[in-house]
């Protein structure tokens, strides 16, 4: 039997499993029982020293219409599933509460950044969406902040479209990279969905329509005088390229009371042709017109370009940065934490032989201390729900893994990082553009000291546990391992 959707409805992008779980839950009477689950990741992407959180808002899309049509309760009708569950899923309505760390925070290994309380059906439903979201667009986030702090304040541009894994790797992975620095994208629709300023010129097919390469240079530089940039590297990059846009700049733009924008190399030894160029152009009384480079660009490509004199102005990366392709998973990961019972939390840990997959059990809250001199992150701390940290008296702070590495923190300022996003189902998020959530991610990504930020062997910036959590977490370990 083939089923057809009228319109996209996201709700059963799932896992099969979580269905099955949710028909067991409610066949076994667990249907009420309020359950918590953290999200949260074990290791940054090219061994980077933090992620940019990113994503949040198509989770808040997701959870504010998650709703099981005609065609979704047919389906697992035809599954086999019993017309009591049936009906709970025509009559769903989504009630958890939701936590989570804003958009454009830098967050760290082992810490909640998105925080769910509500009946287990429902919280452990929506664990593949809350994953998927985030788990992309911070990655992509996380990518393109690294190649703009390569670019090293030169503004670096999302070109990566056609070459990303779906409309949707295309489309939020350009909300996702203008978040983490890129200048704009190549993606037309993230412009108009998300105000992520669209760019672009020309591809070498408009070079090579015409009779010569001069023709189609002056047929742009008329069409577009305000804004002419020009791909030079179709045929020669120094013996004709560059020239003919020397002389279209001349005998079009120039009578016109125009200046040129730029030109742009896709091709060849960029670093080399980019040093040429810029003396040709600057011979041809051009200073001021721009040196784009593209061309299979990542971080490491841009840092050796500048490290070699590259006089290129602006940057535009395509698959290595839309698809991450060095490093393309963040790993997030959704466990329970804890459980309600009689007006209790029952704390949850999971164990295992790989140290690195047990769990921090019970309902927790997330804070970053900021040193008042200097305003930079000193670490991050997680604590048991019902503790308040006040900033105004020391606070003792020590590895969860090497216990004697102990220190006592003063003069600082704690943010809670964690923030409501659901209150029973209601939605509270509040809702910012992108631009906005781009500026925030700048500023604080300054909060961090150069030791984190660098590209090899980032210094390991502490997620700290609170004595409490600690403790607690240690005697559920010492009880289960028995």
């Amino acid at each position: 039997m083939k089923f057809t959707k009228s319109q996209r409805n996201l709700t059963m992008l799932t896992d099969f499993y979580e269905i099955t779980m949710a028909n067991g839950y409610f066949k076994n009477g667990f249907k009420d029982t309020i359950a918590y689950f953290d999200m949260f990741f074990r290791k940054v992407p090219d061994g980077g020293g933090f992620v940019i959180m990113a994503g949040l808002e198509q989770l808040v899309d997701y959870l504010s219409s998650l709703t099981f049509d005609s065609d979704d309760i047919e389906y697992l009708r035809s599954k086999g599933f019993s017309e009591d569950f049936l009906d709970y899923l025509a009559n769903f309505r989504f009630c958890c509460d939701v936590w989570a760390i804003p958009e454009g925070t830098p967050i760290f290994p082992g810490e909640p950044i998105v925080k769910v309380k509500g009946p287990v059906i429902q919280a452990q439903f929506i664990e593949t969406m809350v994953l998927l979201c985030i788990n992309h667009q911070s990655l992509i986030a996380t990518k393109a902040n690294r190649i703009c702090r390569a670019a090293n304040g030169k503004a670096v541009m999302e070109f990566g479209s056609r070459r990303a894994q779906g409309a949707d790797g295309a489309i939020y992975g350009a909300r996702a990279a203008y978040i983490g620095g890129c200048a704009g994208t190549a993606c037309t629709i993230s412009d108009e969905m998300f105000g992520v300023p669209a760019l672009g010129t020309m591809a070498h097919s408009w070079v090579q329509l015409f009779d010569s390469e001069l023709d189609a240079f002056k047929a742009y530089a008329k069409e577009y005088p305000d804004s002419c940039t020009l791909l030079v590297d179709t045929y020669n990059t120094l013996k004709s390229g560059v020239p003919n846009a020397i002389k279209v700049f001349d005998e079009i733009l120039t009578p016109m009371g125009k200046r040129p924008k730029g030109i742009r190399i896709d091709s060849g030894d960029i670093a080399y042709l980019s040093r040429k160029a810029r003396k040709m152009l600057d011979d041809a009384g051009y200073p001021d017109c721009s040196i784009v480079a593209s061309n299979s660009l990542d971080e490491y490509i841009i840092r050796d370009m500048l490290m070699q004199g590259a006089k290129v102005d602006s940057f535009g990366v395509g698959e290595r940065l839309i698809t991450s392709s060095s490093s393309p998973m963040l790993g997030g990961v959704y466990k329970l934490c804890g459980v309600q019972k009689d007006g209790k939390i029952i704390p949850k840990i999971k164990l295992s032989e790989n140290v690195a997959k047990i769990t921090t059990p019970g309902n927790k809250r997330v804070y970053r201390l900021y040193d008042k001199e200097t305003g930079k992150a000193a670490a991050d701390l997680i604590t048991l729900v019902d503790e308040v940290v006040d900033d105004s008296k020391p606070y003792d702070l020590f590895d969860p893994d090497f216990t004697w590495k102990r220190k006592t923190i003063t003069d600082y300022t704690a943010r809670e990082l964690l923030e409501p996003v659901f209150d029973k189902g209601v939605c509270v998020f509040n809702r910012k553009s992108t631009q906005e959530i781009r500026e925030y991610c700048k500023q604080q990504v300054d909060t961090l000291w150069d030791e984190v930020t660098r590209f090899e062997n980032p210094h390991n910036y502490y997620v700290d546990l609170s004595q409490p959590l600690w403790d607690l977490k240690h005697e559920m370990l010492g009880k289960n391992g028995k």
